[in-house]
């Protein structure tokens, strides 16, 4: 039987208005960490008790104080904040316990730090930093495309690489939208927005502009990529599923010096004509030995969106793996 426990702590600086909002409506959010850790949770103002498992109530701790760091900020907390917070520290529990001597990797922009969450999205970025390519495979919502873009930043920022380049291949999702008008870049935008979004948001809209302008961010489509040599650039590859295993080839063979690539992707999700091969399957299976590429795969529970986004991604694994045995 498990031994319970309990600890006792302040928050600080104590105020009523942000007490409010940790709490949320009618101790919403108390509620949400009691039943994702495991532990009972009560505070008179802001001194608080938790009591559970030792592990489970430093772990509570961590969530409060995070929590209550958040409050400070101009919005109320939001509930995907607090889910996004909680889905770390329930993950990293389940799945190293007993490892704290690893030291958390952040990414520096100038809109403000950048955390990863949990143990997945940590090894992701540290191997992002270590390695010259860099793969991170996985569902929607586990940070691949956003933590690549922070790094791509952040690179940039410190003068690491001259230029950034978003790339990815003009695929649609089994829609047919027809011609598209204007001129590359309007032609591409569509099929890039989750890119721009997150450079919006790192950078601010008017200096991406001024980047772009300046072709120190340049954003096309993969076709344009053959023939160049990209030296001291930082090449994201997004929606790689969807390459040919020719295109995939192509793209790797055009990094050149001082360069870094970060290639993402879904196997699960291959827009590609039936009968044609994904390039990313095929690299997963050809590059595995480079010790210079790194490959991290991502899970249903690693995924930080709205916690019914990792229901539905696990109900289409165990759809699939149930057809495969069918078969």
């Amino acid at each position: 039987m498990t031994e319970t426990t309990s600890i006792q702590f302040d928050l600080e600086p104590a105020d009523n208005e942000r007490l409010a909002d940790l709490c949320g409506y009618l101790d919403e959010n108390f509620r949400l960490i009691e039943r994702r850790l495991g532990i009972e949770v009560n505070n008179r103002g802001n001194a608080f008790q938790l009591i559970g498992e030792t592990v489970n109530i430093n772990a509570g701790r961590d969530v409060i104080e995070e929590l209550y760091q958040e409050t400070g900020q101009r919005e109320a907390l939001k509930a995907e904040t607090v889910h996004v917070i909680l889905q770390s520290r329930a993950s990293q529990l389940k799945s190293d316990k007993e490892d704290k001597k690893q030291p958390d990797v952040v990414i520096t922009t100038k809109r403000g730090l950048i955390r990863p969450r949990g143990h997945n999205q940590q090894r992701y970025v540290e191997r992002i930093l270590a390695s010259d390519i860099s793969f991170g495979i996985g569902p929607a919502g586990t940070g691949k495309t956003y933590l690549a873009v922070a790094a791509a930043v952040d690179a940039l920022e410190r003068q690491e690489i001259r230029r950034i380049i978003l790339t990815r291949p003009a695929v649609e999702a089994g829609e047919r939208l027809g011609f598209l008008p204007g001129d590359l870049n309007q032609k591409v935008d569509p099929y890039l927005r989750p890119l721009y979004d997150a450079l919006y948001e790192m950078l601010g809209f008017e200096r991406v502009a001024k980047l772009m302008e300046r072709n120190v961010i340049e954003v096309a489509p993969l076709a344009y990529m053959r023939g160049r040599t990209l030296n001291e650039a930082f090449i994201i590859l997004d929606e790689s599923q969807n390459t040919t295993a020719e295109q995939m080839k192509m793209l790797l063979t055009r990094i050149g010096f001082g360069s870094k690539a970060v290639i993402t992707g879904d196997i699960t999700q291959v827009d590609l004509p039936r009968g044609t091969k994904s390039g990313l399957r095929q690299a997963i299976e050809v590059l595995k030995n480079i010790k210079e590429i790194s490959f991290t795969f991502f899970q249903s529970a690693d995924v930080v969106r709205h916690p019914v986004v990792q229901r539905v991604v696990q109900a289409y694994e165990k759809f699939d793996l149930d057809s495969q045995k069918d078969k």
